[in-house]
């Protein structure tokens, strides 16, 4: 990140940081890099070696100036006061007594109590590190100390790329369209990419192909959701039905095929408002406009909980779909008066030029 370069090059370092994002976004990949950048030799510095050993022995987590802590099971008071015992002491490796302390979200409340006096008064040697995916459970008097990075879900493309690389250097043939299903069900998180890549790898051998990753963990491939969204765009009942039962008699996970579907009507919507209005991204030769667009994804969006959550989902799973052609076809109230009241005000117009 180009604020923690410019920190560390300019020696305006923080004493506390702390970093939000979902699930495997890098939060903890970036603390440990962090820690890397301040306690390496002749550091800090940006432009630290691999080699250094210092550097290798945080990355193997034996270096005894990095202490990381998860704060899901050392969340008790008791763990905290004994942080800030400790913190007062001069690191034994390092410049720097570096405090990682991954879910920081999990501490009780005593326990974010016994951390704030470390946080009001910190030594000059001591820096933490929080990283947490539910930042709203952390109280704002420990947010107010520390400066807060959003790590936001990575893009497709680059878990494409990542995933790639990683075959590469495994020897593992997997095909392009079986890396996007992975990206796409690991939603922005690299790590969960990683793990399914490895599944797959253990449930396939050395070849992993695209049907293979629709199968194991239900997905619907790319061209049976557009597909899908075309049949909603063009109104076709039948042909909608038709595909759901399609994909519930395969096994199908409609719940995920929602949110693909979502995810597609939502990218039709950007189009829509980039074009000046109408978009054709849903089923070509069929133009929706930006308002149509927008009531069909709030039906979907309305009928989430229901398929989610509800006892047929197949059935509220149909009904949330047709819910949405219909509430593409309807016309809001406001857009229809405004459209009565320009044709009255054409039509008086043109009785006036008449009469004259």
């Amino acid at each position: 990140m180009r604020t923690l370069k410019n920190a560390i090059a300019r020696n305006r370092i923080a004493h506390a940081y702390v970093l939000v994002g979902p699930r495997g976004t890098g939060k903890t990949s970036t603390a440990r890099i962090f820690a890397k950048a301040l306690n390496c030799t002749d550091g800090p510095r940006v432009d630290f070696s691999l080699d250094d050993p210092a550097v290798q022995a945080i990355a193997e987590g034996t270096h005894l100036g990095v202490i990381e802590i998860d704060g899901a099971s050392n969340n008790g008071v008791d763990q905290v006061r004994d942080l800030r015992d400790t913190a007062r002491y001069m690191p034994a490796q390092g410049k720097f007594k570096i405090y990682i302390i991954d879910e920081v979200h999990m501490l009780s409340t005593a326990a974010f109590n016994a951390l704030l006096k470390t946080l009001e008064e910190p030594p000059a040697h001591v820096k933490f590190v929080f990283a947490t995916t539910d930042v709203q459970k952390v109280p704002a008097t420990i947010l107010s100390r520390c400066q807060r990075f959003d790590l936001k879900p990575i893009p497709p493309e680059l878990i494409v790329e990542r995933l790639a690389t990683i075959a590469r250097e495994e020897k593992i043939k997997v095909d392009a369209p079986a890396l996007a299903s992975i990206a796409r069900l690991a939603d922005g998180g690299l790590r969960d990419a990683q793990s399914i890549l490895d599944q797959m790898i253990s449930f396939c051998g050395s070849e992993v192909t695209e049907p293979d990753v629709l199968d194991v963990y239900g997905l619907v491939s790319a061209e049976r959701v557009a597909e899908l969204c075309g049949a909603v765009a063009a109104g076709d009942h039948k042909k909608l039905i038709a595909i759901v039962d399609d994909c519930d008699a395969g096994g199908r996970d409609l719940v995920r095929l929602l949110a693909d579907v979502q995810a597609l009507v939502r990218s039709a919507l950007i189009d829509a408002i980039a074009q000046g209005g109408k978009s054709e991204k849903l089923r070509p030769g069929i133009p929706l406009t930006t308002e149509q667009i927008t009531r069909m994804l709030d039906a979907l969006r309305e009928g989430e909980g229901n398929v989610r959550f509800g006892l047929a989902e197949k059935v509220n799973f149909e009904v949330t779909l047709l819910k949405a052609v219909e509430a593409s076809r309807a016309r809001a109230i406001d857009s229809l008066i405004r459209e009565l009241a320009a044709i009255a005000g054409e039509t008086a117009d043109a009785g006036e030029k008449k009469k004259g």
